[in-house]
């Protein structure tokens, strides 16, 4: 440690810290632009000007290294001179257009202006002028004369995001950020960009001339799309929310949140919300009083319930839906008699469960992934998965972390990869038991499983077993894996030889959650698959409650999902959306996360709660009070809560202290099954497809990840023997076995496995299709 002075107080850094980060700790504010805590240094502002003693001239506090003994005053007049001195340069050229810029109010440059900057300016010159640029539909780049050149953009790219899309070109007052040759900015992180902007030259283009900072008010919530739990503060103005930016919470999201959390909140206002209860009748769509809908709902299960016993009762719940829905939709079912509800709408093994009362996890803390020294990513799609987990993942591989990969494509995670095995999903456990044999001939110790050690399973062996913090992570891919079980089985051996965690990264807000609440299927219930027809073992259902979830789009065989609920006598779907138009039978409108209070248990088993930030929509009602009404009408015991909170007790507990009911164990066997043979389907959830939110979200639908989500990616072999290279943009046709045929446009993936073709689920484009993990049979059109 090394002890300076700092405006005539003592201060303890550590050696190699910069006077900034000493004035930091002393609670000293230094005024700055460029500086940023999780950026790298680059001292181009020259705002944070000190007086450091038997220094000739002013010194930048960010890249000042401490010394011992050093005296820094940070408000003596040299300091203050030179501050202002600096201000009166960025103040040269910048607009004065303060009353029409979207930053006025929390702007920085506004704020230390008042502080720093003159009653009047010397500079009589014409100021410059920078053209504006279209970088996609998520960042306007309307007033880059405003830009004061920190490149905290350029470095947010480069160290967080992983990918440089802003850069400086040109030199002096010539110089301007922009993307490179007229491209968009296309990262799933984007977005934090405008955050970290301390004038207003980036903002948000949803947002923008719609509120003024002053008449926002700020609300905590918490995200409900991926795993993550990302903290957030939504801004709302009359009861419409209209803006959503990070809340700062290290031990979760840091600063940042993913382009989803930020710009979803856009499907909260669209057209397609439903704000009454509406039926079906005579094949039209009528509008209802709540009483008459849920009487309605109540009377129709009795009628099932007598007619074809309890059993032809099921329910499906989105793991996007909080504990308090999902618990009390389990508990209606069981009260009905039935035991078929299930959150695992996208799985194809579901004999890869946690112990009764028990849930799978991360294995860790999602702190703890940014300190890894060695990580094996087992089935992800890791960056468009989970982009602030990626995030993580890409800062340990900074600091000399060696990730490594087993997947069916080659995707760029932005970050180095040291090893990687690439196969068809069905050869995955194959490609999982070559590690586990190389771990197993270097320790002298037999295999679970026999394999032949590849040259790039014998480099996972290796980097698995040097290095201390380790972690076998499982990702949304390898949980709905046909052979999931054995997957998890043959991590936990691994890691249990290497002295790695073991976890899930698991695929929804509230994943954790509900299996803790108890979502899942128990006795002879039946599972998602078999509810939705994609599985033997059990009889069509008579009537099917849908949460928050549309199965055509959510689930593992669109096919068979579609074919199921046209054959139920009802479908009642809980929707802050027109959800289900095709097969429902009554549209119940719920309210989203921002409408009701709820809890999400994220990744890592961090119980979050959250309160309604804005005044429900017309006639939407939490979903939890709909599922409360709807067991006090079927006479059902234990349907008495006055509040999300009596609910969230009852399900986990009153000082629930999850930790000890988060586990990864398996005692599945480790075995190889038959190939089937053919095309294996490489079924990626697109970014922007994963929940109804980001789907009604007008800004998201229009970027480059969603617009060119429906595709067909073809390896080499494939696209030679169609012949596609010689047509112009090649279509293909694609059918599987006891589903329907589409027709996509094709592209080449030069590096997917021979035997692979990588046909996104969760789009309309889809829908028509079966298995999410099957074989496909390609044809040009």
């Amino acid at each position: 440690m090394i002890e300076i002075e700092l405006d005539g107080q003592k201060v303890e850094v550590q050696e190699g810290s910069m006077v900034m980060h000493a004035a930091e700790k002393a609670g000293t504010y230094i005024p700055h632009f460029c500086y940023h805590k999780k950026l790298s240094i680059a001292a181009n502002c020259r705002m944070c000007l000190v007086d450091v003693e038997k220094a000739p001239k002013p010194m930048p506090a960010c890249a000042t290294p401490v010394t011992q003994g050093m005296i820094v005053r940070t408000k003596s007049e040299k300091a203050v001179k030179a501050q202002q001195g600096v201000m009166e340069f960025l103040l040269i050229n910048h607009p004065l257009d303060c009353p029409i810029c979207d930053q006025g109010g929390e702007c920085q440059l506004q704020d230390l202006a008042v502080g720093y900057g003159g009653s009047k300016s010397r500079y009589t010159e014409e100021k410059r002028v920078v053209f504006h640029k279209n970088v996609g539909p998520l960042i306007s780049m309307q007033e880059m004369s405003r830009c004061i050149h920190c490149t905290r953009c350029v470095r947010f790219g480069q160290e967080i995001a992983g990918v440089m899309e802003l850069g400086m070109a040109h030199r002096g007052e010539h110089a301007e950020i922009q993307t490179f040759v007229g491209r968009s900015v296309d990262s799933e992180l984007s977005g934090n960009m405008i955050d970290i902007c301390p004038v207003g030259a980036l903002t948000s283009k949803p947002f923008r001339y719609s509120a003024r900072t002053w008449e926002l008010s700020r609300r905590k919530s918490v995200s409900p799309h991926d795993s993550t739990g990302a903290n957030l503060i939504v801004q709302v103005k009359n009861n419409q929310v209209m803006r959503v930016v990070p809340l700062e919470n290290e031990a979760v999201n840091e600063c940042w949140i993913a382009d989803r959390d930020r710009f979803s909140y856009e499907a909260l206002n669209s057209d397609q919300r439903i704000s009454q209860p509406m039926i079906k009748q005579g094949g039209a769509w009528k509008t209802v009083d709540w009483t008459t809908a849920l009487e309605y709902v109540a009377n129709g299960l009795k009628l099932v319930k007598a007619e074809h016993g309890p059993a032809a009762i099921g329910a499906l719940g989105s793991a996007h839906s909080t504990v308090e829905e999902l618990h009390l939709l389990a508990k209606l079912v069981r009260g009905l008699g039935s035991q078929n509800v299930d959150h695992r709408l996208r799985h194809a093994d579901f004999s890869n469960t946690a112990e009764a009362g028990k849930a799978h996890w991360l294995g860790g803390s999602i702190a703890a992934l940014s300190e890894l020294d060695r990580a094996l990513v087992v089935g992800s799609f890791l960056r468009k998965d989970h982009p602030l987990f990626a995030q993580r993942l890409r800062q340990a591989a900074r600091h000399g972390a060696q990730i490594s990969v087993i997947h069916g494509s080659e995707d760029d995670w932005l970050l180095p990869i040291a090893a990687r095995i690439t196969a068809a999903p069905s050869a995955w456990l194959q490609s999982l038991a070559a590690v586990a044999q190389a771990v197993a001939q270097a320790k002298g110790v037999s295999a679970p499983l026999s394999a032949e050690v590849t040259p790039a399973a014998n480099a996972i062996a290796e980097s698995l077993l040097s290095g201390e913090r380790k972690a076998v992570l499982l990702g949304n891919a390898a949980a709905q894996h046909p052979q999931a079980a054995a997957l998890l089985s043959l991590a936990n051996w691994i890691a249990a030889q290497v002295g790695a965690q073991v976890g899930y990264l698991t695929e929804a807000a509230n994943t954790v959650g509900a299996q803790l609440v108890g979502a899942v299927p128990q006795g002879n219930g039946l599972n998602a698959a078999q509810m939705l027809g994609a599985q033997a073992g059990g009889a069509p259902l008579k009537a099917v409650i849908l949460l928050n979830t549309d199965p055509v789009l959510e689930s593992a065989n669109a096919a068979a999902a579609a074919k199921s609920l046209a054959a139920a006598e009802m479908v009642v779907v809980l929707s802050p959306f027109k959800s289900g138009i095709e097969y429902a039978d009554v549209i119940l409108p719920t309210s989203p996360f921002t409408e009701t209070s709820g809890s999400f248990v994220n990744a890592e088993g961090r119980l979050q709660s959250f309160v309604g930030v804005a005044k429900a929509l017309g006639e939407t009602r939490p979903g939890w009070k709909i599922l409360r009404v709807l067991g006090n009408l079927l006479a059902l015991d234990g349907f008495g809560q006055d509040s999300s909170e009596q609910v969230r007790n009852e399900a986990l507990g009153v000082d629930a202290d999850l930790s000890s009911r988060l586990s990864n164990a398996s005692q599945a066997p480790v075995q190889l099954q038959a190939a089937a043979g053919g095309l294996d389907r490489l079924a990626e959830v697109p970014i922007y497809a994963t929940d109804a939110l980001v789907r009604h979200s007008t800004s998201l639908q229009l970027t480059t990840d969603a617009r060119q989500a429906a595709v067909a990616r073809l390896p080499q072999a494939l696209w030679d023997q169609l012949g596609l290279a010689e047509v112009q943009g090649a279509s293909v046709r694609i059918s599987q076995e006891g589903a329907g045929t589409v027709q996509l446009p094709a592209q080449l993936d030069a590096k997917l496995p021979a035997n692979v073709v990588r046909v996104p689920v969760g789009l309309p484009e889809t829908a028509a299709l079966g298995a999410a993990f099957g074989s496909l049979n390609v044809s040009k059109v």
